[in-house]
């Protein structure tokens, strides 16, 4: 398995009002499971993150973990992506929150992540 991961991941925000960024450049660290890494996140930010990713069938996975870099959401948040890969690229579904006049609204992100490295 790769130590090192860089990717491009391009995603779709289901459920929400806002205009969120779709283009995620991403590098992540991983070993025996252990993820870390860092992503230019869907408000425009860098995100950090660490976790764990379980791997119960060859091509899908499950990470659960914490990011930061989301102040509208108390800046470091629960992290929770569901994964399937097919080659170089990996199929993610994760959900998301956005603040509506004060509520914390829950959507979901689809997207596609290409594996450059």
């Amino acid at each position: 398995m790769e130590t090192f991961i860089w990717a491009l991941a391009l995603s779709s925000h289901l459920g929400f009002e806002g205009d969120y960024n779709q283009i995620h450049p991403h590098v992540r660290f991983i070993e025996d499971g252990v993820i870390a890494g860092s992503y230019y996140n869907s408000e425009e930010r860098v995100s950090f993150y660490g976790g764990y990713r379980f791997e119960p069938i060859d091509n899908i996975g499950i990470e659960l973990g914490a990011a930061t870099g989301y102040p509208a959401q108390g800046g470091t948040v629960p992290y929770a992506r569901a994964t399937m890969d097919l080659g170089k690229s990996r199929i993610f579904v994760t959900p998301g929150a956005e603040r509506r006049n004060g509520e914390t609204e829950i959507g979901i992100v689809l997207g596609i992540e290409f594996r450059i490295k």
